[in-house]
């Protein structure tokens, strides 16, 4: 029998207060004041390890070639990062998976009419850039899983190519069906573009990017500035990825060398029509060439023309083909192993596959956990063993779509699912401000991690420099909480990175933090996003790197060290009560918009209201919005506030007793507070997508990156489908129920009510 360890400690939650100058307050959350102070010392030590010259040599030797999935320096990085794990003093590993990685073998595009181009699809060497030349080694700019394909019609300018932009041409008269789309990238994850220009016919879809958005308009241009030249071309995967992420010949496994595989005609995430990037240059052709209607205001973009929207009368011909090859991914496992709570596992993941050279992506953040592993190997080296098991991930794959992550999640969901206490991601880093998402029971934790963390360039926090930048640019929402509220909100998480399998398959509590906002960064995912670059351009003395490190290194300790989990859920209660009420308020703006759409339409002036030079289809009458019941969900939030507002309570109380916690209940309760976000899956998973079960967070069906919150409801309402709406409704609180009902346990546990 285990001896009971009885630890002489008060725990506290609830009695903390920053200071009105915002300093810390004095307690951790989950910490006693006396284990605060031993933590905020640890912390210390690590931030004097921290060097700029460490992550600055690691990134000059992992982006000096292109290191993709399946590329021979993509192997040796991971070799080399799991090398400085083991020097650190991780018992590390590398996991292999296989997995379906297409590269192309044909790329053609030209203009038949009304004149002749070909485009270059090509990124040439840029003078003092030392990487660009490395063409031989490159793989050329394309969309992975776009399909083969090879298609000739005329074009059609579709704006950023999402749901409205097609709403928008179909005023026009302008249908796409049986036509090629040309979209500028932006407002949407990439992916969504050609989805939603196949279900409106079209045959084949071209990317560009418009210097409006990342261009001239923006900066000067690479090598001058750091925006984006005009044959820079953005690379990226078009999977389908809102319907899931990873392989797509191992849906929901593990892509193991003995997994049971799909074909690929059975592959559910590919595109339904071939899909290619080009460049502004090759872009500027083209879109010369398209007639009719002049685009509307918001349609044009900064290439110095005529915005139309064609069709026609430029006609041109695509034809793509790729090797549909199977790649190996290199995920690098690092572990230290927790000396009282092994079985509860903490977990830093970044990936470390670029598209070309990666220098910003995703190498900046590589470096900056690799220099959080050293430290904290080097503390372990004096004795010191964390209480909880820290496991440190650099994943392969990722770019193509989560292929790393998402298939050691699969391979070891079972396992997680018990074990796994958080997931911490971050992906590339700049400098300027903390960018902070997650799961929202981390919110007070996470304000508390960035009210010790110092900004290099102004010396105050880094949370009181994001407050301040909210009470100068906010909205008049955002400055009033960023005055009054104690805790800034942090971003609800979509996808686009790694934590996705974590947070929105299994139910892990999850983080994704990073610093931006004051670089020139136009290379996303192109052959400039270079070493030569990053030191110019993005984060020249390192010093944000370092400031993440700090961060992510001080959320990993306090999960680690903490004696009792630093989960709150007064902050999630908040957050879902705001997503609650903004459903209901959808619902209730579709009611009135329809109501004012059919009136109009039937007194003759809705064609009236627009430009008399062009012709406007009427609209089809939208059918009525029906009452729904949101009386379920609103009284599930009410539960959630209760028992949020309980645990507080019990927590303090607690505190206040000064009771130590014997080694069983600290087990019980750790098991409580891990359980809670998986509290908020559902098996069956979302509507149409069950690789996706979390019920308040997912990548919306139309915004890929972009988060829905409470998407099994709000997505119902946008598609109008009522029936639906109202089953999700019940569902979600249902869900909520189970919820509150899982902190209830908590609180029992605590010694509460």
């Amino acid at each position: 029998m285990r001896r009971s360890v009885r630890l002489g400690l008060v725990l506290l939650f609830a009695v903390r207060i920053a200071h009105a100058d915002g300093t810390p307050p004095a307690t951790l959350l989950g910490f006693s004041t006396e284990r605060s102070t031993a933590e905020r010392a640890i912390e210390q030590q690590l931030d004097r390890s921290f060097d700029a010259a460490d992550q600055r040599a690691w990134m000059k030797r992992l982006s000096a070639h292109p290191h993709h999935i399946g590329s021979p320096y993509g192997k040796q990085n991971a070799e080399f990062i799991a090398e400085l794990y083991r020097s650190f003093g991780f018992d590390t590993r590398i996991e292999e998976f296989r997995v379906l990685f297409p590269t192309p073998k044909l790329r053609k595009l030209e203009m038949l009419a009304p004149t002749s181009f070909v485009a270059s699809l090509a990124e040439p060497p840029i003078p003092g850039d030392s990487t660009s030349g490395q063409t031989a080694e490159m793989l050329p700019p394309y969309n992975a899983y776009s399909i083969d394909g090879d298609a000739t019609a005329e074009l059609v300018y579709v704006n950023y190519g999402i749901p409205s932009d097609y709403d928008e041409l179909e005023q026009r008269g302008i249908d796409v069906k049986g036509k090629i789309v040309i979209a500028r990238y932006g407002h949407s994850w990439r992916g969504i573009k050609p989805k939603v220009a196949a279900e409106h016919g079209a045959l084949a879809c071209i990317l560009y990017s418009d210097p409006a958005d990342d261009g001239y308009v923006q900066g000067d241009v690479y090598p001058k500035g750091g925006m984006r030249s005009d044959h820079a071309v953005q690379r990226g995967s078009v999977a389908d990825a809102p319907l899931r992420s990873g392989d797509p010949l191992t849906p929901g496994i593990g892509a193991t060398a003995d997994a049971k595989r799909i074909d690929i005609k059975d592959a559910t995430t590919l595109t339904q029509i071939p899909v290619l990037p080009i460049s502004y240059a090759d872009a500027l052709p083209l879109l010369r060439a398209i007639g009719g209607p002049v685009a509307p205001e918001s349609y044009r973009g900064g290439l110095p023309i005529t915005y139309h929207l064609g069709p026609g009368p430029a006609k041109v011909h695509l034809a793509l083909a790729f090797n549909w090859d199977m790649a190996t991914a290199y995920d690098v496992i690092a572990t230290l192993r927790g000396s009282e709570l092994p079985d509860e596992w903490v977990i830093r993941g970044n990936h470390h596959d670029a598209w070309v050279h990666g220098a910003s992506d995703p190498l900046s953040g590589q470096v900056a956990m690799l220099s959080e592993a050293k430290a904290i190997g080097a503390l372990a080296k004096t004795g010191w063993k964390p209480r909880r098991t820290i496991v440190y991930a650099s994943w392969d794959g990722e770019e193509p779509g989560l292929l790393g992550s998402t298939e050691w999640v699969e391979t070891h969901a079972d396992e997680l699912r018990v074990k796994a206490v958080a997931y911490v991601n971050s992906d590339s880093n700049s400098r300027g401000f903390l960018g902070l998402g997650g799961s929202h029971s981390l919110e007070a934790f996470l304000n508390d991690v960035a009210r010790d963390v110092v900004d290099p360039e102004k010396g105050v926090s880094v949370l009181e420099r994001t407050r301040a930048i909210q009470r100068l640019t906010g909205s008049a929402d955002e400055k009033r909480e960023a005055r009054d509220r104690a805790n800034l909100r942090i971003g609800a998480l979509g996808s686009g990175s790694d934590f996705t399998p974590f947070l929105q398959h299994l139910g892990v509590a999850s983080i994704d933090l990073g610093y931006s906002g004051e670089e020139e960064y136009g290379q996303y995912h192109t052959a400039y996003d270079s070493f030569d670059h990053f030191v110019r351009f993005v984060d020249p003395d390192g010093a944000y790197g370092v400031t993440l490190s700090q961060t992510g290194g001080r959320i990993i300790l306090r999960l680690a060290q903490a004696d009792v989990l630093p989960f709150e859920f007064t902050g999630f209660a908040d957050n879902v009560a705001r997503y609650a009420d903004q459903v209901r308020e959808l619902a209730d703006n579709l009611r009135s918009e329809t109501e004012e759409q059919s009136r109009l339409i039937a007194d003759g002036i809705y064609a009236q209201a627009f430009d008399p030079r062009h012709t406007y289809v009427l609209p089809k009458a939208k059918g009525p919005v029906p009452f729904l019941n949101f009386a379920p969900l609103q009284n599930a939030v009410a539960a959630v506030q209760k028992s949020a507002k309980a645990f507080a309570a019990a927590a303090a109380d607690r505190a206040r007793s000064g009771r130590p916690y014997e080694t069983a209940e600290l087990k019980n309760l750790g098991d409580l507070l891990i359980g809670s976000e998986r509290a908020l899956t559902r098996p069956e998973g979302l509507p149409g997508r069950p690789w996706y079960v979390h019920q308040i967070y997912a990548p919306g069906f139309y915004t890929g990156y972009g988060v829905k919150t409470l998407p099994g409801i709000r997505e119902a309402i946008e598609a109008r489908n009522w029936d639906l709406a109202a089953r999700e409704t019940e569902i979600v609180a249902e869900t909520l129920r189970g919820y509150a009902a899982q902190i209830d346990k908590a609180t029992a546990a605590l010694g509460g009510r």
